[in-house]
Protein backbone atom coordinates (compact mmCIF):
# COMPACT_ATOMS: atom_id res chain seq x y z
CA UNK A 1 0.00 0.00 0.00
CA UNK A 2 1.09 3.56 -0.69
CA UNK A 3 0.88 6.77 1.30
CA UNK A 4 1.66 7.94 4.82
CA UNK A 5 -1.88 7.88 6.20
CA UNK A 6 -2.64 4.46 4.74
CA UNK A 7 0.52 2.93 6.22
CA UNK A 8 -0.06 4.60 9.57
CA UNK A 9 -3.59 3.17 9.77
CA UNK A 10 -2.37 -0.31 8.83
CA UNK A 11 0.13 -0.19 11.69
CA UNK A 12 -2.40 1.35 14.07
CA UNK A 13 -4.67 -1.66 13.53
CA UNK A 14 -1.84 -4.17 13.91
CA UNK A 15 -1.37 -5.35 10.35
CA UNK A 16 1.97 -7.15 10.22
CA UNK A 17 4.46 -5.36 7.98
CA UNK A 18 6.84 -7.31 5.75
CA UNK A 19 8.95 -4.52 4.25
CA UNK A 20 8.93 -0.89 3.13
CA UNK A 21 10.18 0.85 0.01
CA UNK A 22 10.99 4.47 0.79
CA UNK A 23 12.21 7.36 -1.34
CA UNK A 24 13.95 9.72 1.09
CA UNK A 25 13.69 12.64 -1.32
CA UNK A 26 9.89 12.48 -0.95
CA UNK A 27 9.23 10.86 2.43
CA UNK A 28 9.91 13.42 5.18
CA UNK A 29 8.75 11.62 8.31
CA UNK A 30 10.52 9.29 10.72
CA UNK A 31 11.22 5.91 9.14
CA UNK A 32 8.85 3.14 10.22
CA UNK A 33 10.11 0.13 12.14
CA UNK A 34 10.85 -2.92 10.03
CA UNK A 35 12.76 -3.96 6.93
CA UNK A 36 13.40 -0.89 4.79
CA UNK A 37 14.66 -0.52 1.23
CA UNK A 38 15.79 3.00 0.33
CA UNK A 39 15.16 3.63 -3.37
CA UNK A 40 15.86 6.42 -5.82
CA UNK A 41 13.24 8.73 -7.31
CA UNK A 42 13.33 6.81 -10.59
CA UNK A 43 12.93 3.42 -8.95
CA UNK A 44 10.11 4.70 -6.76
CA UNK A 45 8.34 6.13 -9.78
CA UNK A 46 8.46 2.68 -11.40
CA UNK A 47 7.07 0.75 -8.43
CA UNK A 48 4.46 3.28 -7.26
CA UNK A 49 0.89 2.53 -8.32
CA UNK A 50 -0.14 6.15 -8.38
CA UNK A 51 1.77 9.32 -9.18
CA UNK A 52 1.97 11.02 -5.79
CA UNK A 53 2.03 8.64 -2.85
CA UNK A 54 4.29 10.49 -0.40
CA UNK A 55 7.39 8.38 -0.90
CA UNK A 56 6.40 5.26 1.06
CA UNK A 57 5.13 1.86 -0.05
CA UNK A 58 4.46 -0.78 2.60
CA UNK A 59 4.01 -4.50 2.11
CA UNK A 60 1.85 -6.24 4.73
CA UNK A 61 0.36 -9.62 5.44
CA UNK A 62 -3.37 -9.68 4.73
CA UNK A 63 -5.95 -10.73 7.30
CA UNK A 64 -8.70 -13.19 6.52
CA UNK A 65 -11.91 -12.96 8.57
CA UNK A 66 -14.70 -15.53 8.63
CA UNK A 67 -18.25 -14.19 8.96
CA UNK A 68 -18.97 -16.65 11.76
CA UNK A 69 -16.35 -14.87 13.90
CA UNK A 70 -18.40 -11.64 13.96
CA UNK A 71 -20.47 -11.28 17.13
CA UNK A 72 -22.97 -8.44 16.62
CA UNK A 73 -24.30 -6.29 19.44
CA UNK A 74 -27.99 -5.83 20.19
CA UNK A 75 -28.04 -2.54 18.29
CA UNK A 76 -25.50 -3.41 15.57
CA UNK A 77 -25.95 -1.93 12.13
CA UNK A 78 -24.28 -3.60 9.18
CA UNK A 79 -24.12 -2.74 5.51
CA UNK A 80 -24.21 -5.45 2.85
CA UNK A 81 -23.24 -4.76 -0.75
CA UNK A 82 -23.92 -7.48 -3.29
CA UNK A 83 -21.77 -7.98 -6.38
CA UNK A 84 -19.83 -4.72 -6.02
CA UNK A 85 -17.32 -4.47 -8.88
CA UNK A 86 -15.68 -1.04 -8.75
CA UNK A 87 -12.78 -0.76 -6.27
CA UNK A 88 -13.32 3.00 -5.94
CA UNK A 89 -16.94 2.46 -4.93
CA UNK A 90 -15.98 -0.17 -2.36
CA UNK A 91 -13.35 2.14 -0.88
CA UNK A 92 -15.81 5.04 -0.63
CA UNK A 93 -18.36 2.74 1.01
CA UNK A 94 -15.77 1.65 3.58
CA UNK A 95 -15.01 5.30 4.33
CA UNK A 96 -18.69 6.09 4.98
CA UNK A 97 -19.17 2.96 7.09
CA UNK A 98 -16.22 3.88 9.30
CA UNK A 99 -17.22 7.54 9.55
CA UNK A 100 -20.81 6.83 10.63
CA UNK A 101 -20.13 3.98 13.04
CA UNK A 102 -21.32 0.98 11.04
CA UNK A 103 -20.34 -2.21 12.86
CA UNK A 104 -19.41 -4.30 9.84
CA UNK A 105 -19.46 -4.42 6.05
CA UNK A 106 -20.29 -7.65 4.25
CA UNK A 107 -19.49 -7.97 0.57
CA UNK A 108 -21.84 -10.65 -0.69
CA UNK A 109 -20.97 -12.40 -3.98
CA UNK A 110 -18.20 -9.80 -4.38
CA UNK A 111 -16.23 -9.26 -7.57
CA UNK A 112 -13.32 -7.14 -6.30
CA UNK A 113 -10.43 -7.60 -3.89
CA UNK A 114 -10.52 -5.79 -0.54
CA UNK A 115 -6.80 -5.10 -0.89
CA UNK A 116 -6.96 -3.62 -4.39
CA UNK A 117 -4.85 -0.41 -4.31
CA UNK A 118 -7.86 1.66 -5.39
CA UNK A 119 -9.92 0.28 -2.49
CA UNK A 120 -7.21 1.25 -0.01
CA UNK A 121 -6.71 4.65 -1.64
CA UNK A 122 -10.39 5.65 -1.84
CA UNK A 123 -11.05 4.39 1.69
CA UNK A 124 -8.06 6.44 2.96
CA UNK A 125 -7.00 3.36 4.89
CA UNK A 126 -10.39 2.91 6.59
CA UNK A 127 -10.31 -0.71 5.43
CA UNK A 128 -7.85 -1.56 8.19
CA UNK A 129 -10.04 -0.45 11.08
CA UNK A 130 -13.33 -1.92 9.82
CA UNK A 131 -14.80 -5.38 10.31
CA UNK A 132 -15.04 -6.53 6.69
CA UNK A 133 -16.24 -9.91 5.46
CA UNK A 134 -16.79 -11.71 2.18
CA UNK A 135 -19.52 -14.32 1.88
CA UNK A 136 -21.93 -15.90 -0.58
CA UNK A 137 -25.57 -14.79 -0.54
CA UNK A 138 -26.87 -17.90 1.20
CA UNK A 139 -24.23 -17.72 3.94
CA UNK A 140 -25.00 -14.04 4.45
CA UNK A 141 -28.74 -14.65 4.72
CA UNK A 142 -28.29 -17.51 7.17
CA UNK A 143 -26.04 -15.30 9.31
CA UNK A 144 -28.68 -12.54 9.38
CA UNK A 145 -31.41 -15.01 10.36
CA UNK A 146 -29.32 -16.68 13.04
CA UNK A 147 -28.47 -13.33 14.62
CA UNK A 148 -32.04 -11.98 14.30
CA UNK A 149 -31.27 -8.94 12.18
CA UNK A 150 -33.99 -6.72 10.80
CA UNK A 151 -33.30 -6.96 7.06
CA UNK A 152 -33.83 -3.94 4.82
CA UNK A 153 -33.51 -4.41 1.07
CA UNK A 154 -33.32 -1.70 -1.57
CA UNK A 155 -35.53 -3.03 -4.36
CA UNK A 156 -37.63 -0.56 -6.30
CA UNK A 157 -41.26 -1.68 -6.06
CA UNK A 158 -44.57 -0.58 -4.58
CA UNK A 159 -43.77 -2.06 -1.15
CA UNK A 160 -40.81 0.26 -0.53
CA UNK A 161 -40.98 2.81 2.28
CA UNK A 162 -38.88 5.91 2.81
CA UNK A 163 -35.55 5.40 4.53
CA UNK A 164 -36.50 7.97 7.17
CA UNK A 165 -39.55 5.95 8.23
CA UNK A 166 -37.52 2.87 9.11
CA UNK A 167 -36.31 2.16 12.65
CA UNK A 168 -32.55 1.58 12.65
CA UNK A 169 -32.14 1.74 16.42
CA UNK A 170 -32.51 -2.02 16.57
CA UNK A 171 -30.22 -4.65 15.05
CA UNK A 172 -30.31 -3.79 11.35
CA UNK A 173 -28.82 -5.03 8.08
CA UNK A 174 -29.23 -2.85 4.99
CA UNK A 175 -28.55 -4.36 1.58
CA UNK A 176 -27.52 -2.70 -1.66
CA UNK A 177 -27.07 -4.16 -5.12
CA UNK A 178 -25.08 -3.02 -8.14
CA UNK A 179 -25.83 0.27 -9.87
CA UNK A 180 -26.58 -1.57 -13.09
CA UNK A 181 -29.13 -4.11 -11.92
CA UNK A 182 -29.71 -3.62 -8.18
CA UNK A 183 -30.12 -6.54 -5.80
CA UNK A 184 -30.42 -9.98 -7.34
CA UNK A 185 -33.58 -12.11 -7.26
CA UNK A 186 -32.10 -14.01 -4.32
CA UNK A 187 -33.06 -11.16 -1.98
CA UNK A 188 -36.65 -10.69 -3.20
CA UNK A 189 -39.03 -11.23 -0.28
CA UNK A 190 -36.24 -11.57 2.28
CA UNK A 191 -36.46 -8.08 3.77
CA UNK A 192 -38.42 -4.84 4.03
CA UNK A 193 -37.95 -2.70 0.94
CA UNK A 194 -36.47 0.71 1.69
CA UNK A 195 -35.69 3.62 -0.61
CA UNK A 196 -34.12 7.06 -0.28
CA UNK A 197 -36.82 9.65 -1.08
CA UNK A 198 -35.87 11.83 -4.05
CA UNK A 199 -37.51 14.79 -5.75
CA UNK A 200 -35.41 15.10 -8.92
CA UNK A 201 -36.02 13.54 -12.31
CA UNK A 202 -33.52 10.69 -11.90
CA UNK A 203 -34.44 7.58 -9.96
CA UNK A 204 -31.07 6.40 -8.64
CA UNK A 205 -27.81 7.51 -7.01
CA UNK A 206 -24.23 6.36 -7.20
CA UNK A 207 -23.93 3.29 -4.97
CA UNK A 208 -21.42 4.84 -2.58
CA UNK A 209 -23.58 7.98 -2.23
CA UNK A 210 -26.67 5.90 -1.43
CA UNK A 211 -24.74 3.97 1.21
CA UNK A 212 -23.38 7.20 2.73
CA UNK A 213 -26.87 8.73 3.06
CA UNK A 214 -28.15 5.54 4.68
CA UNK A 215 -25.21 5.28 7.08
CA UNK A 216 -25.77 8.87 8.20
CA UNK A 217 -29.46 8.20 8.83
CA UNK A 218 -28.66 5.18 11.03
CA UNK A 219 -26.24 7.26 13.09
CA UNK A 220 -28.71 10.13 13.40
CA UNK A 221 -31.43 7.83 14.68
CA UNK A 222 -29.16 6.27 17.28
CA UNK A 223 -28.02 9.68 18.52
CA UNK A 224 -31.63 10.78 18.85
Amino acid sequence: MEGQQENERAQQYHFESVEFFICENIFQKELPKGKIHLVSDKVYEKIAYRGSSEGIIGVYKTKEADLSSFKPKEDSTIIIVEGVEKPGNLGAILRSCEAFGIDALIVSDGKTDFYNPNVIRSSVGCLFGMKVFQAENQETFEFLQKNQFNIYTTIMDETAEDLYKRDFKQKSAILFGTEHSGLSNFWIGKGKNTLIPMSGSIDSLNLSNAVAITCYETLKQKKE
